[in-house]
């Protein structure tokens, strides 16, 4: 059987996710000496390249695997040491969610959770599950159903979507009411290029062409603030 030094797959995982040995080496309080030896070892005892060095350094799919296997071993032993009545540190648990359920109801789900120290994945609902598919993260707040195969899925309930606009923003772009027309030339808001709500809204109510004029703001909070301004819709 294959066994890993858990010093190595921790310095692996750190790399990964702070992008550089340095950044790796002081969270887990080493020199970056101690974490490429400890990165080198690991390539040598499983004959795989694990991390792509650059910047920011990156691992390879091997590399993901061995991660993923770090965090379920590290959760592991948080509980066995709470069933056991033993001390421990907070385990760190990576999450994939998006802005809008992060802007809404997770932080105060998260401060519920005793115990844990989370280190949050932000990407569009669309698309977070492909985290969880690639072991980087223990878990996603996702818009796909499921199943992902090793993985649990469970219903959290829904976020519902509304077009929205100020009244004076109407005024201008929808005297006569939301047409194909209108939309074809009022200025929407997009949260990034990975955000299809907007573009697929419009198209329900005919829009051909698939491109909105839009502005692009990776901001929950700024994105409702440019809607009230008036400056889009969305």
């Amino acid at each position: 059987m294959l066994m890993h030094d858990p010093a190595q797959l921790a310095a692996l995982a750190a790399v990964h996710r702070r992008g550089a040995f340095d950044l790796a080496a002081a969270e887990l309080h080493v020199t970056p000496s101690a974490v490429s030896q400890r990165i080198k070892a690991l390539e040598e005892a499983t004959g795989a390249l694990l991390i792509r060095r650059g910047t920011p350094c990156t691992a390879t799919e091997t590399g993901l695997r061995l991660i993923r296997h770090h965090d379920e071993i590290a959760l592991l032993e948080r509980t066995l040491a709470q069933d056991l009545g033993l001390r421990s540190g907070p385990a760190t648990l990576r999450i994939a969610v998006n802005a809008d359920s992060l802007a809404t109801w997770v932080i105060p789900a998260l401060a519920a959770t005793e115990g844990f120290l989370f280190d949050l994945v932000i990407d569009d609902q669309d698309v977070s599950q492909d985290w969880l598919r690639r072991g980087e993260v223990v878990a996603a707040i996702t818009a796909h159903p499921g199943p992902l195969q090793g993985c649990d899925t469970l219903p959290l309930g829904a976020l519902r979507y509304r077009a929205t606009a100020s009244p004076a923003y109407v005024r201008t772009w929808f005297p006569k009411g939301v047409t194909p027309e209108s939309l074809a030339k009022a200025p929407a808001l997009t949260f990034s290029d990975k955000d299809r709500l907007q573009t697929r809204w419009a198209a329900a109510r005919g829009l051909a062409r698939a491109a909105l004029p839009t502005h692009r703001i990776a901001s929950s909070r700024a994105f409702v603030d440019a809607c009230l301004a008036g400056l889009a819709w969305g």
